[in-house]
Order: structure tokens, then sequence, then C-alpha cells
């Protein structure tokens, strides 16, 4: 078969190009001025991996632990390389040296077009839905709150699915090359909640194909595409070996693992898991972005009926204009939302069009994943079968905010709306399009003209406003719906049109596809800027949020070792404190699960009576024991000098108590901590480690790195010593003069050690085996799939080509 430029090469050298410059024109804050999206989570992410980032930069080694962060915890989850690891510059070469993160979206488009490629769709219907995949709501919103994980996540599923597709195709070795990179790249960033919703969709897929597909392949036919496609899987998990090995190790000490107290249940509550559950109604944000009022904060056009309001009351005009610009229009079933589930009413209409026109095999397949995915979101709102799945599916309690299923949603969308398309396109017919033009632009028509007939456009919000205003506010919530309901009927309708000058031959389909294209990128492009636009980019935010304050100043001058509590931003609400310290607050969504423990039952009780006492002027500092014994030299409650408040009761680094007080179980061991002298008195399971009598003697810390932590200590009487230190069963070791000790956890969550009486050498030392033994098989891994999909590619061509 002889090579065709302009046929076989140019219209996707020109897909790349447009995605290519979408990305720069969206971000070109970012391209041309070096400015950054304020992201929040990203900040948070900043100040907790300060540490561990400063310590790779100076010694051009890997932090493992940081002390920074809620006492001290693994740095797995907070910033982790790896020497000889390639995926960075595999990322670089495919996202052509675009920024991160931003560079997902492009990845996300390049390979939605690959996998509707696949599927048989022209690369000009392909383009528009690799763009209403990449640029839907979704993912721009998720960019602006800081999730960058997440949305690689999101943006590497085409690519994984379009592998094990090409392996039923019998392109076996392709398929399984890009089945690999794509799970490699997804596993690398390290969001198992997606890449637990890719397993679901690649299951749907799998089995949906082996029904179709058994009695023309055969059993030794589908069993080789599947031993492929195993293959591809493991080159993947291979190539992250180090990631994985870490991660779950981590994971049963974590809030995501099992509960360590009897009145606690394991994985993750229910109220707390569901808490962000997508309305049933709300999914008709797919269709209406402004179904239910945009976001929680929406800015409302000029002279909308809130502005007339708050005009007639004779407000202050800079306070009209604060409301104006944030007002509560959001009126859904979520806790709050920065902006609707969105991806184009184009899309969902030509998924629809699919009841008629897509293949039956591709109908179920992603029609299957729509209705789960939908379902999946509603969460509590669909309880009987939520609840269930939350129960007995493996390793789903684990995650929260089930809206997030919205993401394969959004992923299904695109896929059969082409596929549709193009069946259609093939087919010529029109009943098909008359039909579901019908139903989804007469839905729209309707809730356009009468919306106020079946909704009230009442918010939890309105409890707080004058019934005036809130009455306003309803009528706004209306007008969006309505004005955002006849744009919908528009892009349906010019949508459907273009399709049908098409089948009637009036138009070509490259007319066709490029007109969807401008549809498709406009539709999605006006609805992203209300949320991401140019006031979303500053030139360095992390610099004004962590610019230091007086109190810091002050508390930076003492060189010793020390942790503060910071009382403004709670302990498990940010990370500012570990910017620049060691703090028993921070920010992660898997701390230590023993420490969220002592939190709740202990620090929270302790820190509220002594904030009570303090406002009195009663500075009762014994009475924060449990505070005390983390080693809090310093208390914040604002940002200036005079807001720093110095613990005088803390307990030191490590010190020898004169007592123990035999526990048995977890649940009598943190309830004691509220009764006991820290100082003095420590709480060991004996049931756990046997009897360890009460030693005698002094205790200094000498040298001090998370890394490794130095002591030396004067025993006139052997016996137990406590350290300031968070217990963690994985990874540290404790030297008494040269010789392993076993480390007892002692305080629920302390390290404690068995000293010998006479003068020793303490060292304690972290040296993971997960980290240490995976690193140099991962890179291996890592080269094997680059190799097998260079084979791929070579056989697919050669194939191809009619030469094998």
């Amino acid at each position: 078969m002889q090579f065709n430029f302009q046929k076989d090469l140019l219209p996707h050298l020109l897909g790349i190009v447009l995605f290519y410059l979408i990305v720069v024109l969206y971000f070109s804050p970012m391209i041309f001025d070096g400015k950054i999206i304020f992201q929040g989570d990203i900040l948070q992410w900043e100040g907790s991996a300060k540490a561990v980032l400063d310590h790779r930069e100076n010694t051009g080694e890997q932090l493992l632990w940081t002390n920074s962060m809620f006492g001290g915890m693994p740095a797995y989850f907070i910033s982790l390389e790896f020497p000889g690891d390639i995926t960075n510059a595999v990322i670089s070469v495919l996202t052509l040296g675009l920024p991160h993160p931003i560079n997902g979206l492009f990845f996300g488009m390049l390979g939605m077009y690959i996998l509707l490629l696949s599927f048989g769709v022209r690369p000009v219907f392909a383009i528009g839905g690799a763009i209403a995949f990449s640029f839907n709501t979704y993912n721009l919103l998720s960019l602006e709150a800081g999730h960058n994980a997440k949305i690689w996540a999101v943006c590497l599923i085409p690519l994984i699915l379009a592998g094990i597709h090409l392996a039923f195709e019998r392109k076996r070795i392709l398929g399984a090359a890009l089945l690999a990179l794509g799970l490699l790249l997804q596993l690398k960033f390290n969001h198992l909640q997606i890449t637990y919703y890719t397993l679901i969709i690649s299951v749907i897929y799998v089995v949906v194909r082996m029904v179709f597909d058994w009695k023309k392949e055969g059993i030794p036919g589908l069993s080789k595409t599947i031993g492929f496609l195993v293959l591809g899987a493991v080159l993947a998990v291979g190539g992250n070996l180090g990631r994985l090995a870490t991660a779950l190790e981590y994971s049963p000490y974590s809030t995501r693992g099992n509960s360590t107290l009897e009145a606690k249940s394991s994985g993750l509550d229910k109220d707390y898991a569901f808490g962000w559950s997508n309305g049933k109604l709300e999914t008709l944000t797919l269709l209406i972005p402004d179904f239910y009022g945009g976001g929680s904060n929406t800015p409302l056009p000029k002279d909308s009926a809130s502005e007339k309001a708050l005009r007639s009351q004779g407000m202050d005009p800079a306070q009209i204009n604060g409301f104006v610009k944030g007002a509560p229009t959001y009126w859904g079933d979520q806790p709050f939302t920065g902006g609707p589930i969105y991806g184009s009413v184009i899309l969902v209409f030509l998924a629809i069009l699919g009841i008629w026109a897509a293949p039956k095999e591709s109908l179920i397949t992603f029609g299957t994943i729509i209705v789960l995915s939908l379902m999946l979101s509603w969460g509590k709102n669909l309880a009987w079968f939520n609840y269930l799945l939350f129960d007995i599916l493996p390793g789903y309690n684990k995650f929260r905010a089930v809206s997030m299923a919205l993401g394969m949603t959004l992923f299904a969308i695109p896929i059969l709306g082409m596929i549709s398309l193009e069946k259609l396109a093939q087919k010529k017919e029109l009943k098909p399009l008359l039909i579901s033009g019908g139903i989804v632009g007469g839905l729209v028509l309707i809730l356009a003209v009468a919306s106020g007939a079946f909704f009230r456009f009442e918010g939890p919000a309105d409890a707080n406003f004058p019934d005036w205003l809130a009455s306003a506010i309803k009528i706004d919530r209306k007008s969006m719906l309505s004005a955002s309901a006849w744009k919908s009927f528009a892009f349906i309708a010019v949508s459907m049109g273009l399709i049908y000058f098409y089948l009637k031959g009036k138009i070509s389909d490259m007319i066709l596809g490029l007109g969807l294209i401008a549809l498709i990128t406009l539709d999605v492009w006006t609805i992203n800027r209300r949320y991401l636009n140019t006031e979303s980019f500053q030139g360095n935010p992390s610099r004004q949020f962590f610019a230091e304050t007086p109190a810091e100043k002050s508390i930076a001058g003492d060189q010793g070792y020390f942790r503060v509590l910071p009382l403004t931003e709670g302990l498990t609400q940010g990370a500012r404190t570990s910017y620049r310290f060691n703090s028993l607050g921070g920010y992660h969504g898997a701390k230590l699960r023993r420490y969220q423990d002592l939190v709740d039952y202990q620090i929270q009780p302790e820190l509220e009576a002594f904030i009570a006492k303090a406002q009195e002027g009663n500075f009762d500092w014994e009475s924060i024991g449990v505070i005390n014994m983390l080693n809090t030299k310093y208390l914040i409650a604002g940002a200036e000098a005079n807001a720093v408040f110095e613990n005088p009761e803390a307990n030191g680094p490590a010190w020898i108590p004169s007592e123990i007080v035999a526990v048995s179980a977890n649940q009598e061991e943190i309830e004691a901590l509220g009764d006991i002298n820290t100082k003095t008195q420590a709480t060991l399971n004996t049931e756990e480690y046997g009897q360890i009598p009460a030693g005698e003697g002094q205790i200094s810390l000498t040298s001090n790195a998370p890394n490794e932590l130095k002591y030396q200590a004067s025993m006139s009487q052997g016996g137990m010593a406590v350290f300031s230190e968070i217990y963690y069963p994985k990874g540290w070791t404790a030297t008494i003069d040269g010789k392993e000790a076993p480390i007892l956890r002692v305080n629920y969550l302390l390290r404690g050690l068995e000293i010998p009486a006479g003068k020793h050498e303490v060292v304690f030392t972290f040296a993971p085996s997960s980290y240490y033994s995976t690193k140099t098989p991962m890179v291996i891994f890592q080269y094997l799939i680059v190799l097998t999909l260079i084979a791929g590619v070579f056989f697919n061509y050669k194939k191809s080509n009619g030469k094998v």
C-alpha cells in the first residue's frame, strides 16, 4: 500500500497542531507571560513538600520521611522520585514541551483522538470528540482547584482503552504497548480512585467484547488477546513498582486503611465518602450547564434581579458589586461546587443519536458506562445502590467524592457520540437524526420556556438572606436556566442542521467536521471561561501565600528541634506552617490513621479546653499533656509577632518516664492518654510488647535529620525511653551502640525503646526496603515498555503495508 501524505499523515498533523494551539491560546498567560494558575490545593502541597524538595535540591537524595506535617509521616504521597525514572522525559516528549499541568489536557485530546481513530471514526470527527473530552468543565474546574494528578489520570483513560481496543482488533503488540504506556503514566500520578474507575471501564469493555467475539475468535484467540493485555498491565505495574510498593506498604496505616480503634470502622465513613453526591436532576447540567445555577459563587449579569433588589434597598455600590460578582446561585444537592459538569450539549445529542445509529456493541459498552457512572455519581441520592457497592466492592470504601464518577460519563459520551456520527455518515439515514434531535432539542426547549412550572429554585444558602433578596436570587436562577437552555438549544439546532445538510449531500464531511469542531470549541470555551479565565492567573501566588509573617520570623530565630501548632489554619486544613516548621497540622487526604485518632480523641478536645482558659487569661500549659508529648514548643494564633505563644511545658525530643502504664487495647490506650502525666508516665500495650520496666537517666538529641536521628543516653537504671517521634512500623530501625533494638509503640503513636543501663548512642534510621529494593527493577520495566511500543508501531506499519 503506497503512502499518501495528504491522506495518511496530514489530517493527524493538523489535529495535533490544533490541540496544541487550543491549549496555548486558552492558557496564554502561562505560556507567554510566565503566570501561574492560582490553585489552592497546589499551594497547600507546596507547603507540605517544601522540606522534601529542599532536601532533594540540596543533597540530590530523596527524602522518604518528613517531619513537616502531622508530627511526621512518610513522604511517599507528597513528593517521590526515583533515580533513572524516565516517565517525566516521556511526558515532556509526548506533550511537546507544554508545562505541567496543562500538558495533561493536550495529552487527553491526543489520547481521545487515537481512541476514536481506532474505532474507525474519521479524523475530522475525532478531533471534535477529543476537544469535547479534554476541555469539559470537570477538567478545567479540577485544574483551577489544583487537582492536577486527577486531571492527568482522567486524560490517560482514552490511551489505556485504545490499547485494549487495538489488542481485540488483532493489533496485540501495539495494543499491549499503548495499554502499558497509558497505565504506566496513570499509576505514576497516583490517583487510585480514577484508576479504579478506569478498571471499571476496562472490565465493561472487555466483557462486552468477549460476548460479541467469542464465536468469531474462539477461546484460543480471545485468550491470546487477554494474554497480551495482561502482559501490558504487568509492564505498567513493573514500571511503577517503587510507587506501588511504598503506597501499598503505607495504605494499611493511613486513614484509608483498617481502623485501629474498636469504636471506628475501616475505610472512610459513609457520610464523609458520600458528602459530594451529585443530585439526580443535576445530571441535566450535561445538557444545560446552568440548570442548577452554575457554581456556588457565580457572577450575575448586569441589572440582574438581585442587583435591582439590593439597589432598591439603598445598599452601598461596593457591597452590591461584591455580591453580584459571587452570588450564591447554585441550588443543587452538593455542599458547594466550583461549577457545573458539562462537556458540550452537542456530544450528548450525538450520544443519544447512538441509540438508533451506533453499532450494538458500542451502544451497550459506552451506554453501560454512562448509566453506571451516573448512578455512582448520585451517591447517597441513590443510597440502596451505592451503599451496597461501598460495602461489598473491594477497595471502594477507600474513596470519597463520588461525584468524581462523572469523569467516566464525560469520557464515554464523546466516544459514543462520535461513533454514532460516523455510522450515521456512512449509512446516510435521516430518521435517527430527526428522532434524537427531536427528543434532546424538545427537552431543552421545554426547560427553556417552562422551567418555572417544574422547579422552585430554592437553595440552602437562601436561609441566610432576607425574603426580598432570596426571592430575587430565585428569579436570577430561573433566568440563568432559561438563558442556558436557549443557548444549548441553539447549539443542537445548528449542529443538527449541519448533519442534515451533509446527509442530503449539500456539504462535505470536511465542512461538517470543521463546523462541529468550531461549535464544540465555542461551546466548551465560553462555559469554561466563566470559571477559569485571565483572573485565575497570577505572577507568583506562592510568593505571596508563603510570605514570612512577623510571627513566623520570631520563631525562625529558634534553631532548636521542636514542633509548631498552627491555630490559624486548623490541624488538618492547611500546610502553610509546614513550609517553614515541623507542624502538628497539615493538609493531606491520607494521613496516618493513628494521628487522626489522636486529633479526634485527644488533641482537639485538649486544645479547645486550653483556648477557653487562655481567653480568660489562664494559660494552663500543663493541661495539654498530649500536645506537650509531641514536643510542641510554639502555638501560632495570628500573623503578628505577639500572636506567638511559647510553651514552657513541651516535653522535648526524648525523656525517661518513671512509670509505665500497662494497657491491653488501642481504645483503652488512647483514652488513658487524657489521664496520664506524659512527662512521668507512658502507656504501653503489654499484650503486644510484654512488660518493659521504667528506667532512670537522661537522654538528649544530638543530631536530627528527617531520615536519621541520633541521641545520647545516660541511664543509671535500664528501662523505657520515650521519643517525641511518630511511630511507623515500616522502614524505621533503631540501634543502640550499633546493635539493632526493637522499636516499641508507646502513648498510642510515639516511639519507645528499652535502653540498658550505662551511656549509649541511640540512632533511628528510615530506610524502607519498599523504596530501595524496587527502584532499579522499576526503571528496567519502563525501558521495556518503550521497546514494546517501538516494536508495536513497527509491526503495525509492516502489516498495514502488507509486508508481514
